[in-house]
């Protein structure tokens, strides 16, 4: 079943698109990679979907039963996002956020599911450390179990291994694909990192002058997919 839906979507600023006719659809289970060149809209599109910028036409769908605000969202950090003075659990407990409305406090479920997302990406040992001690794989972990606390259908991950080490980067994608396929939770993930968009997605989104939306396989197969995973005979890293 289809939890996002886009159709005719036109991307852009002030009314001026700088991509257009995007048409696809993510299911329930997809691991769906957005993947292209600098400056081809991936940002741009992770915005619109969500609702952090109007489009400039078409429509953005929900399905399944999923609502706005239950989507979870891992940006990239800033510097400053990164020295932020809070503790691992209160970090991770603002993820219920969306669902508090006007209630000024956090729920005893709010905050056995915060403690059951630090447990599930083993974090929870330094759940009373402050944020800005911990290293950029740890910060990483805390941020992705705050995504968990929004949501248990459709995470919106923004380039999750941006800045950290190797191993540090395949153990976090071994956790977001452990949650695809154990938990059974959608991801929607923007990346540069080809290879690691071949080991796991499901689909992928190739935006750029052409764009091409399809299964991973065919996306090996197509000129496009052959072009920017083997170039000069070696496939891109």
């Amino acid at each position: 079943m289809s939890q996002l839906i886009c159709q005719d979507l036109a991307l852009g600023y002030a009314g001026k698109a700088i991509v257009r006719n995007l048409n696809f659809r993510v299911n329930a289970g997809d691991y769906f990679c957005i993947v292209g060149e600098n400056g081809s809209g991936k940002s741009t599109l992770m915005r619109t979907l969500l609702h952090l910028q109007p489009p400039v036409s078409g429509s953005i769908l929900t399905g399944d039963g999923l609502k706005t605000n239950e989507i979870g969202y891992l940006p990239q950090q800033t510097l400053v996002q990164r020295d932020f003075p809070a503790s691992v659990r209160e970090i991770v407990l603002s993820g219920c956020q969306g669902r508090c409305g006007s209630r000024p406090f956090y729920t005893k479920a709010e905050k056995e599911l915060a403690e059951e997302n630090m447990e599930k990406l083993g974090i929870k040992g330094f759940s009373g450390r402050c944020y800005r001690e911990l290293s950029g794989g740890q910060q990483q972990r805390v941020l992705l179990a705050r995504a968990l606390c929004a949501t248990r259908k459709l995470l919106l991950l923004d380039e999750p291994v941006s800045g950290l080490d190797p191993k540090v980067a395949s153990e976090m994608y071994a956790l977001i694909a452990r949650l695809n396929r154990q938990d059974g939770i959608t991801i929607l993930m923007i990346s540069h990192d080809i290879g690691a968009a071949l080991t796991y997605a499901t689909h992928i989104l190739h935006m750029g002058e052409k764009i091409f939306l399809g299964t991973k396989q065919e996306y090996m197969d197509s000129d496009i997919g052959r072009r920017f995973t083997m170039p000069e005979g070696g496939e891109m890293q």
